[in-house]
């Protein structure tokens, strides 16, 4: 490996650990928008068996719940993104948060398999790099 071969990957290995960091960021806001969702469902689910005047706890987030008595209403109004919302009867509000979570689940999984991939990648330079600086120390 010569000089510039060298330099090229130093700064390879910089550049790993910035998309590293940057990805693990990006799972940990999928992880984030997963649970949420998974939540939002849940609860979701709980009022479309609820009878009207059951009792249901309701998540608020920050791990706490309200008691909630339910109304009888079939309807709930969802989030659909850039801070917009649609009201939707229950059924259809289930059925949306579904196919939200398994949307995040599968962004959750491509965002996992390239860090993987990553750090795979910069842990081999790094051998060949540690290789070539024992080389160059000798």
């Amino acid at each position: 490996m010569n000089d510039d071969e060298f330099r090229q990957a130093l700064a390879a290995l910089d550049m790993y650990q910035a998309q590293l960091e940057s990805l693990a960021r990006q799972a940990q806001i999928f992880q984030v928008s997963l649970e949420e969702s998974i939540r939002a469902r849940e609860t979701a689910k709980a009022f479309l068996n609820a009878k009207e005047g059951d009792e249901l706890l309701i998540p608020i987030g920050a791990a706490s719940f309200v008691t909630a008595k339910a109304t009888g209403e079939n309807r709930a109004i969802v989030g659909i993104g850039s801070r917009m919302s649609v009201e939707k009867d229950l059924n259809g509000a289930v059925a949306f948060l579904e196919e939200n979570v398994r949307e995040i689940t599968e962004a959750l999984k491509k965002s996992t398999e390239a860090i993987s991939e990553m750090e795979t990648n910069a842990r081999n330079l790094s051998a060949a790099v540690q290789q070539e600086y024992q080389r160059r120390q000798q």
